[in-house]
C-alpha cells in the first residue's frame, strides 16, 4: 500500500507567553528552533503557510502506535546478550550437575585407612593407595574420601619408598568416607527445572544456565532498532562554526530506545540528499538462512524492526521522509500529532514490516514525539503494556491552547508540577533537570488543578498525588483570642512557578 507523501507539517499560531514566563513565537509550533537558538539539527527549516492542525490528538497517536505492531515472538539469544531479558521457556539441567565427583579440596584422594601409597593420577585406587588431586579434580575410581593437603605428611617407609600418612592439622578418624568429595548431581540431576520461564534473567541465571550445559536461551522478543540520523550541517566533536550545529542524538539517543525497550543495534549518520535516505532505507540487514537460524544469531547481526529517523518530516527540500516511504511502498500509520513541540513526528510500516518513526530535526521536539509514539511502539513490540500517563497537580494556570496537546517539562515544587524554564523545540537544559512531563490538555489547566504527566525513561516514576484528609479536624479555639471566631485564610494552592529559575 502506497501512502501519499503530501502532508502539512507546519502549524502557524500568534506569538503568546507560556506559564513559564518565556516567549513563545509562532516557530514553536512548527518545531523550528527559535531565533535566538541557532539553526535545527534537521537542517533546513522552511517558512510554510499556515495549516490546519494533525488529524491524531496526542492521545489517539499513542494508541495508534500501540495498536499498529504485534509483539515478536519469543527466540534464542546468546547467554552473553540474555542478561535482562525475559525467560520464554524454562532452563532445564542438560546433564546432572555436577556431572562427575570432584574433589572439594587440594590433596590427596584415598582409598582405606592410611598410611597411603601414592599410586600414578588417575589410576584404581585400591586399599591403602592414595592420589595427588587438586580441587575439582576427578575423582579416580576405587577412591573414598580426600585427605586434604594440610592433613597429611609424605614421608618413607622402611624401604625408602614414598608414602602418605596422617599428619599435620589432620582431625581424629579423618578422612571419612566420602569426606571433601562433591558427587555427581548433589546440585541438580539431568532434566531438572532451573529457572521457571518468565524470570529476569540476572547475572547468576545465566551462569546457572552456563552450568546446565546451554549455550542460549529462549527469551521474549524485543524489538531491534536502528538509528538513521540525518543532517549534513551536524558537528560530532567540539565547538561548531556559525550555521553548524551540535550531535544531540548520536551520544544519547540509543540509550534513550534502550530504557524504552528496544536493542539498539545500529547507528548510520547520512546527509540531506533523497538518495541517502532512500539507500539507508532500503538496507533491511542480513537475510534470514534457509534454517533460520539468523533468529539464534546476535541481536547486532539481526534485521531492524524498527528504524528511528532524525529530521527530514517537514516539507523543506531536504526533507524526505514521505516520499521515501511512499517509493518504497510503505504506508504512513502516523502522519503528525496535534501536539507542541513534536508536531512533525511521522510514523510508517514498509511492506517488510519493518516500522520506521521519523522524529523531528530539533532535540526536545524529538524527544517528546519519540515518548508519545515511540514509547508505545517499543512497548507493544516487546510484549508490554502502556507506558503510563499518572495525575499530577499543576503548580500553575495554563492559558488554553485550542485544538493542540502541549508536552512541558516540569519540576516538582512542593508536591505541586510547574513548567521548566528553557523548553523551546531545540532546547535541552529545561528537559536535563525536569522530574516528568505534563501532558496540557488544548483547554487549559487551572492552578491546583490535575493534568496527566508520564515520567522520563531515566527518571523515577510520578508520584500519585496526595488526597486530603476529608477528617481532619479543625484547630481548637483558644480563649482570649479574637480571632477564633473568623473564618479561616483560603488554603488553597499556591502558583509556585515563579521560584523556578
Amino acid at each position: 500500500m502506497t501512502a501519499s507523501p503530501g502532508h502539512p507539517a507546519a502549524e502557524a499560531a500568534q506569538p503568546a507567553t507560556n506559564p513559564a514566563g518565556n516567549a513563545a513565537s509562532a516557530e514553536d509550533d512548527t518545531d523550528a528552533l527559535p531565533a535566538d537558538s541557532g539553526p535545527a539539527d534537521s537542517g533546513i527549516v522552511s517558512a510554510d503557510p499556515p495549516a490546519t492542525h494533525a488529524a491524531h490528538t496526542w492521545e489517539e497517536a499513542r494508541q495508534a502506535a500501540f495498536d499498529c505492531a504485534a509483539p515478536i515472538p519469543a527466540g534464542r539469544v546468546p547467554l552473553r546478550e540474555a542478561l535482562g531479558r525475559t525467560l520464554a521457556a524454562d532452563i532445564t539441567a542438560l546433564q546432572d550437575i555436577p556431572h562427575y565427583a570432584s574433589s572439594a579440596m587440594d590433596g590427596w584422594a584415598v582409598n582405606g585407612s592410611g598410611p597411603w601409597i601414592l599410586a600414578e593420577p588417575g589410576q584404581r585406587l585400591a586399599p591403602h593407595q592414595a592420589s595427588v588431586i587438586v580441587t575439582g579434580g576427578l575423582i579416580p575410581p576405587g577412591a573414598k574420601a580426600v585427605l586434604r593437603r594440610e592433613s597429611g605428611v609424605m614421608s618413607k617407609d622402611e624401604d625408602g619408598l614414598p608414602v602418605l600418612t596422617l599428619g599435620g592439622s589432620a582431625r581424629p578418624g579423618e578422612p571419612r568416607n566420602g569426606q571433601h568429595i562433591r558427587n555427581a548431581a548433589e546440585e541438580a540431576v539431568a532434566g531438572e527445572v532451573l529457572v521457571k520461564a518468565g524470570i529476569t534473567l540476572n547475572p547468576a541465571h545465566l551462569a546457572l544456565a552456563a552450568l546446565a550445559g546451554h549455550d542460549d536461551v529462549s527469551v521474549v522478543g524485543k524489538p531491534v532498532v536502528k538509528l538513521l540520523l540525518t543532517g549534513s550541517e551536524i558537528v560530532e566533536h567540539g565547538l561548531p562554526e556559525a550555521g553548524k550545529v551540535r550531535d544531540t542524538f548520536g551520544p544519547q539517543l540509543a540509550s534513550v530506545v534502550e530504557m524504552m525497550g528496544g536493542i539498539c543495534t545500529g547507528q548510520v549518520r547520512i546527509g540531506d540528499s533523497y538518495g541517502e535516505w532512500l539507500e539507508a532505507l532500503e538496507d533491511e540487514g542480513p537475510e534470514a538462512e534457509p534454517d533460520g537460524r539468523l533468529a539464534e544469531a546476535s541481536a547486532a547481526v539481526l534485521p531492524p524492526d524498527v528504524v528511528i529517523t532524525t529530521g527530514g518530516t517537514g516539507v523543506s527540500g531536504t526533507d524526505h521522509f514521505r516520499r521515501a516511504v511512499a517509493d518504497l511502498g510503505g504506508r504512513l500509520v502516523i502522519d503528525g500529532v496535534a501536539m507542541r513541540p513534536g508536531h512533525p513526528a511521522v510514523l510508517a510500516e514498509l511492506p517488510d514490516g519493518r516500522f520506521v518513526l521519523g522524529l523531528p530535526g530539533n532535540p526536545l521536539a524529538a524527544m517528546m514525539a519519540l515518548s508519545t509514539v515511540g514509547a508505545p511502539l517499543l512497548a507493544a513490540l516487546g510484549h508490554g503494556a502502556m507506558p503510563p500517563v499518572q495525575e499530577v497537580p499543576c503548580g500553575t494556570m495554563i492559558d488554553p491552547d485550542p485544538g493542540r496537546t502541549r508536552l512541558m517539562p516540569f519540576r516538582l515544587l512542593y508536591g505541586m508540577a510547574s513548567p521548566s524554564q528553557h523548553t523551546g523545540p531545540g532546547m535541552m537544559r529545561g528537559l536535563a533537570a525536569a522530574d516528568g512531563v505534563m501532558v496540557v490538555p488544548p483547554h487549559g489547566v487551572q492552578l491546583g488543578e490535575t493534568v496527566p504527566a508520564f515520567a522520563l525513561p531515566w527518571g523515577p516514576a510520578i508520584p500519585e498525588p496526595k488526597k486530603a484528609d476529608s477528617k481532619a479536624k479543625a484547630s481548637p479555639r483558644r480563649a482570649g483570642n479574637r480571632s477564633a471566631g473568623k473564618p479561616a485564610a483560603d488554603s488553597g494552592p499556591v502558583d509556585w512557578s515563579a521560584l523556578l529559575d
